[in-house]
Order: structure tokens, then C-alpha cells, then sequence
């Protein structure tokens, strides 16, 4: 199982990123020196929308299309799915 996922930062701007386990994946963006380079400097996080997937290919392919969206687009991502 694959997920999508969609972060507010502290700054309020937004990153999107894959994992296989999401609260893990959240933990390492909030405290930990595996979050991503972007989130470090970013905390705290919060995790605003998220996605299943079967397989990593699909979950990429997702990621690629929300990482293209407006920053408009993916807060309407996050209130659709509400």
C-alpha cells in the first residue's frame, strides 16, 4: 500500500511526497533528519490529505499530477475530500 499526502507547513505552504507508511513518514518530516530538506526548515507539519495506492508507479504518477496543481487546486483537493 502506497500513499499521496499533502502537508501544510508552518509557513503555510504546501508539500506533497509518497510513502508506504504515513504517521512514520509524518513523524520524519516533524522531528527527524529523514524529513525531506524542504519540511526541515518548514516545522512543524501537518497533514492535510491523503491518498491510497496499490503500487509505488501509481502513487508517482499522482504525486507528479498534484505537484503540478495551484496552490488554489490543492486546497480544493482538501475540502472535496472532507
Amino acid at each position: 500500500m502506497w500513499f499521496v499526502y499533502l502537508l501544510e507547513c508552518a509557513d503555510q505552504s504546501l508539500y506533497t511526497g509518497i510513502t508506504t507508511d504515513l504517521e512514520r513518514r509524518v513523524d520524519e518530516h516533524n522531528g527527524s533528519k529523514l524529513g525531506a530538506r524542504y519540511t526541515r526548515s518548514r516545522r512543524p507539519v501537518r497533514l492535510l490529505y491523503h491518498e491510497r495506492y496499490d503500487d509505488r508507479s501509481s502513487a508517482t504518477q499522482r504525486e507528479i499530477q498534484i505537484k503540478r496543481f495551484s496552490r488554489k487546486e490543492k486546497i480544493q483537493l482538501t475540502l472535496n475530500r472532507e
